[in-house]
């Protein structure tokens, strides 16, 4: 199931007319002069944005700011909304015509710049010391950071608080600890629903491993895939799942696990921040509620999503394509995006009031302290794919045999062997 995030057309829509009443400001975009000079480029070309839209309110919110920067600062700006995004830009990049900005994650970087597709142009920009150090990270190969973050996403325990209530159970029994999440899976697993339901994949289970102290890579950067962690994490998953305390969506009739969720096949899920627009749209009777993930063995530990921007090295206008950026990665901007289609910010100043603006979402953005993303190796997105089609059947497989496999795969990537 592709990560969708969903927000009200009306919301948008608001969020656009603010912006079109803050066009003639004259702030953020005026304020990247510098950086616009320092890329040495024809500010008087046209740029083009090719983005990944999870819907109506995205894309009503993306164009509006765009257009707010483009009356500013008098350089027109067209943006697109890709079919299929990493098709379209692999064509845009063969046939020398790519966009001059473009949504990328962090598993697909390293490919990208490792070919010469990408520009480096993060360090140029004055707002770089503002993003969660994680996220410029995750957009960094060989020391040189290719994308701008734009915003990223976390997983959380979401619970169906009448299924809680009608269990027994009490805040306090919020589970801490791998021990008692299985202790609540158990007792919410009724005939009519079970305890707790997520996708069979790693993007999901991989939040166990992170919290037994393991990742597909080490501290080193070194492939660790079969480390004695990530056994221990997969056995726990296979023990809840031979319980019957936990299902994979698909064993429920599910695409993902916000539909198992919200369709009350499950009274629990692991998902990131983007289930808030799912339900609303979709689930909006549900009552729920999202904590943090349990600790586990070593303690706390999540799965970062990473969106970011961008830039093609043969643009002809890198100066007016860092200024847009740079504009968009502002905290106005930022919480006007959060506002209109649900996204958390990459800025750190603006936590506290996206935790005002959106106090039941809380968990996710807490989440980024403790939370890993997948490594920016190139070819990454490929073992995770295989990695996925084995965890199909970790119910009546060895996690050891599955991970040895996915260790053999990740062995033969260029800088992990």
């Amino acid at each position: 199931m592709n990560i969708t995030r969903r927000a009200s057309i009306a919301a948008a829509a608001a969020f656009a007319a603010a912006l079109a009443l803050s066009a003639c400001g004259g702030g953020n975009a005026g304020s990247t002069s510098s950086s616009t000079a320092a890329a040495g480029a024809d500010n008087h070309q046209p740029l083009t944005i090719l983005i990944g839209s999870s819907g109506d309110a995205e894309t009503t919110a993306v164009k509006a700011a765009v257009a707010a920067w483009s009356k500013q600062s008098g350089t027109t700006a067209t943006v697109n909304v890709a079919s299929d995004l990493s098709q379209q830009l692999s064509q845009g990049f063969s046939g020398g015509n790519p966009p001059d900005l473009f949504y990328v994650t962090n598993d697909t970087i390293a490919t990208y710049a490792g070919n010469g597709s990408l520009e480096p142009y993060v360090d140029q920009m004055k707002n770089k010391d503002s993003f969660y150090p994680s996220l410029v990270k995750a957009f960094t190969v060989n020391g040189k950071a290719y994308a701008a973050p734009k915003d990223f996403s976390t997983l959380s325990l979401v619970i169906n608080t009448d299924m809680w209530k009608a269990a027994g159970l009490t805040d306090s029994d919020v589970p801490k600890t791998w021990d008692q999440l299985e202790a609540v899976a158990k007792k919410l697993t009724t005939p009519q629903h079970v305890g707790l339901s997520v996708s069979g994949q790693f993007e999901r289970l991989g939040a166990f491993m992170a919290q037994a102290g393991g990742w597909l890579v080490d501290d080193s950067g070194k492939a660790a895939a079969n480390s004695s962690a990530n056994v221990q994490a997969l056995t726990y998953a296979k023990k809840l799942l031979g319980e019957g305390a936990m299902k994979f969506s698909s064993q429920v009739g599910a695409g993902w696990g916000g539909e198992a969720f919200g369709t009350q096949k499950a009274a629990m899920t692991i998902e990131g921040n983007w289930i808030s627009g799912a339900m609303t749209k979709d689930y909006s009777s549900v009552k729920y509620k999202a904590v943090a993930l349990p600790a586990g063995p070593k303690g706390q530990g999540t799965i970062q999503y990473d969106g970011g921007w961008g830039m093609a090295s043969q643009s002809k206008n890198k100066g007016g394509a860092l200024d847009l950026v740079t504009y968009l990665t502002q905290p106005e901007q930022q919480m006007g995006f959060a506002k209109a289609f649900g996204v958390m910010p990459s800025v750190q100043s603006i936590a506290d009031q996206w935790k005002t603006a959106f106090p039941d979402q809380t968990a996710f953005l807490d989440g980024a302290a403790s939370s890993k993303s997948i490594p920016s190796v190139a070819g990454i997105s490929d073992v995770i794919k295989d990695f996925d089609s084995q965890l199909d059947a970790l119910p009546t497989t060895d996690p050891k045999s599955i991970l040895d496999k996915v260790q053999n795969n990740l062995s033969g990537l260029p800088g992990l062997s």
